[in-house]
């Protein structure tokens, strides 16, 4: 059985958030600012109160909704080469090669959006990517989510999912890398783990 690492995307493997850019790419800054004033008061405490999955819930309905699943695949593939070329993490980065040195399975795990992060994991060469989707029906899309938001507990099931679909042990999740509250369950899952911060990772494990 290989060992399997998984690894957030925003601030663990990049150095900034990438949906909120993304969306910007997609839609333009004034469909963001319109989005968040269609809905100021759910929206303020949604960010006050935790509620990420109803805000991104309702700003990928405002942004998405009816925008063809072709343009917006080009524009992922687009936004996935900019991230790769100006917004990975050095350090982070290499730990990531590492793993794919020795033969590990490397799985994606990220909140972030399926129309750049499978482009992008194919630019990374990684074995799987487990995101958020974007809803679509007859090449458009429907401003919803295909099931959860993967973040927190769904990044448990995703990856649980996975193991099983691959005909592997729950046992070889051995390395799990995120940045914040929205890891924790994935890195509690895992023999090993690392809350990545503002610190260097070093590229392989017992070195400093």
């Amino acid at each position: 059985m290989p060992d399997i690492a998984a690894f957030d995307v925003d601030r663990t493997l990049t150095v900034r958030d990438c949906v909120v850019p993304f969306m910007s790419t997609v839609a333009g800054r004034g469909a963001l600012a319109s989005a968040v004033l269609s809905k100021p008061v759910s929206v303020g405490r949604w960010a006050v109160r935790g509620g990420r999955d109803d805000l991104k819930a309702h700003m990928v309905e405002r942004v998405f909704a009816g925008r063809t699943v072709d343009e917006v695949s080009e524009t992922g593939v687009r936004f996935a080469h900019r991230v790769v070329s100006g917004w990975m993490r050095s350090d982070t980065m290499g730990r990531m090669r590492w793993h794919q040195e020795r033969g590990d399975v490397v799985l994606l795990v990220s909140a972030s959006l399926d129309a750049y992060l499978d482009p992008l994991g194919d630019l990374l060469e990684v074995d799987a990517v487990l995101c958020t989707r974007l809803g679509a029906q007859d090449g458009v899309h429907d401003g919803t989510l295909l099931g959860p938001n993967c973040r927190g507990p769904e990044k448990v099931s995703r990856i649980r999912q996975w193991i099983s679909d691959a005909g592997l042990s729950e046992a070889s999740l051995t390395w799990a890398y995120g940045d914040s509250s929205g890891d924790r369950q994935m890195l509690d899952m895992a023999r090993h783990s690392l809350l990545v911060g503002r610190a260097d990772v070093p590229r392989e494990v017992g070195t400093a």
